[in-house]
Formats: C-alpha cells, structure tokens, sequence
C-alpha cells in the first residue's frame, strides 16, 4: 500500500455551542490539516497522485471554511466546528472529489494548534 500526505493551512472563526468552557466565546485558530491518500497501485508515471493535484483537491474542499465564522457553514448547524468535525468534513469533501479515481482517502488530521490535533479515518 502506498500513501502520501500533503499540508495545508486555514483561517478561521468558531465557537462552541453547548460547551461549559471558554471556547463557547468566540475565538479563531490558524488550522494546520494533513490529508494523507492511499492507494495498493500507482500510475503510469509511478505515482499514486500528483501531489499538486492533491493540493489542489484539498483547496477546493476548504475553500469555503477559509476565513469564515465555521458556524455559519451548513455542515455545522447540525455538529459543533471541532477539530474532529473539520476533520470528518475535509475527508468527506476529498473522499467525493476522488471517487472517480484508484485512490483513498486515508486520514485527515486537523492541527487547531501547535500542539492540540484530531485525526479521522474510516474502515
């Protein structure tokens, strides 16, 4: 199996519905995301993908997050912009977008901070 990674950053606003702490107030992170792809075959060109391809993939699936009030994005009215549920999102965006192709996404981890993240995968 062979996989690859690509990193990205974003800008954005959220708050916490429902949550007993200080991050119900509202307040922005600088989100670091890596969204790894896998894939047991490469290409013609020995590659699994592009990695600008899969860049540019990754753009379009955070486009509309990029400085935004999270809360304000569909897929939040229903779930509160954790780094979990950001995280889920990018890779249900990707996993669309790569439907049409021999690959996979493997993981999405969302970094909120220098320190704090959270990964999600299926399977």
């Amino acid at each position: 199996m062979y996989e690859l990674s690509v990193e990205l950053e974003f800008s954005a606003a959220h708050h916490l519905r429902d949550y007993p702490g200080k991050c119900s107030r509202l307040h922005g992170h600088n989100y670091r995301v890596e969204v790894s792809v896998a894939s047991a075959e490469l290409d013609e060109n020995g590659m699994l993908l592009d990695f600008g391809r899969l860049k540019e993939l990754c753009w379009e699936a955070i486009a509309q997050l990029d400085h935004s009030l999270l809360n304000d994005h569909p897929f939040f009215q229903q779930e509160n912009p954790t780094s979990e549920n950001i995280a889920r999102y990018i890779y249900g965006q990707i996993t669309q977008m790569l439907a049409h192709m021999p690959v996979a996404v493997a993981s999405v981890r969302v970094w909120e901070s220098a320190t704090s993240s959270a990964t999600y995968t299926e399977g």
